[in-house]
């Protein structure tokens, strides 16, 4: 069936150059041999290279990292087609559905009383969705297959994120804390922790099992303050790289290398950085 004319710039030809770059006769190489498994890092990546953006408020690079992440939905969702799974327009049909059906207030005749009530009202409706598609589960006696509130959760979420959503779900049915407080005694303790494995010469398993449980606590710490934790770290990230390249830039100046510096000097330098920063 010859290729139908398309619009230039619309989804139909975005969807039949896929299609032309996975045809096993005229395609690319690189894009035939590709699988599920191995497009994964670049989805992840061009979400990433999104949220960059944004952070940045460089809205012409916006626009090409939203069509990089386009290119990945349209890049699984051929795949599944030449699998006889889904296609495309499968892919936004659910979407569509699923938007009008966890929005009742905007499509039907719903009406809440507050944001908090129609955030309840989404979630509730997103728990069913979870249970639904976990289905009847295969042995009652099994407790991995009954429903659970940390169904749906990304195991590929970025760690710190992925802590906080787990935190979510656990505090919905009522476990958590009322305020921080508790959070940092729990924050205190885990420090404790962590000292106590490195004065006993702790291995890596155990101090990386404790930095994780000190994470975990800083995460939930976060999420108390309704701050995200992944977004707060990006942002000392870029302090961080900030001041560093400051330390270089002024040491290069006066024809010095950072790695010739001792600490004191660095630190001044650091400090400085902060001062005019």
């Amino acid at each position: 069936m010859p290729d139908k004319p398309c619009k230039v710039g619309s989804m139909d030809e975005v969807l039949a150059i896929m299609a032309r770059l996975r045809d096993p006769q005229r395609g690319c190489a690189w894009d035939l041999k590709q699988t599920f498994d191995s497009i994964v890092p670049h989805t992840l990546e061009e979400a990433f290279e999104v949220a960059d953006a944004i952070e940045r408020r460089d809205f012409d690079e916006l626009r090409g990292e939203l069509g990089d992440l386009l290119l990945q939905v349209v890049f699984h969702s051929r795949m599944a087609q030449e699998e006889g799974r889904f296609d495309f327009q499968d892919v936004a049909a659910t979407l569509a559905e699923k938007l009008v059906r966890r929005h009742p207030h905007v499509f039907g005749d719903t009406r809440f009383e507050s944001e908090e009530a129609q955030h309840a009202a989404w979630e509730a409706e997103k728990a069913r969705e979870r249970a639904a598609g976990q289905g009847a589960p295969a042995d009652g006696n099994d407790a991995r297959a009954l429903p659970s509130q940390m169904d749906g959760i990304a195991r590929t979420l970025p760690g710190l994120s992925r802590a906080a959503k787990i935190q979510k779900r656990a505090a919905r049915v009522g476990f958590d804390w009322d305020n921080p407080a508790p959070v940092l005694d729990k924050i205190l303790e885990e420090l404790d922790e962590v000292r106590q494995e490195m004065a006993a010469g702790a291995g890596h398993d155990r101090l990386e099992d404790e930095v994780g449980d000190l994470l975990f606590a800083v995460t939930n710490l976060a999420r108390h303050l309704k701050v995200d934790p992944e977004a707060a770290l990006r942002r000392t990230n870029r302090k961080f790289e900030s001041r560093f390249r400051f330390i270089e830039q002024t040491l290069a100046r006066e024809g010095r290398a950072v790695e010739d510096q001792p600490l004191e000097v660095l630190d001044e330098l650091w400090e400085r950085a902060k001062r005019e920063g």
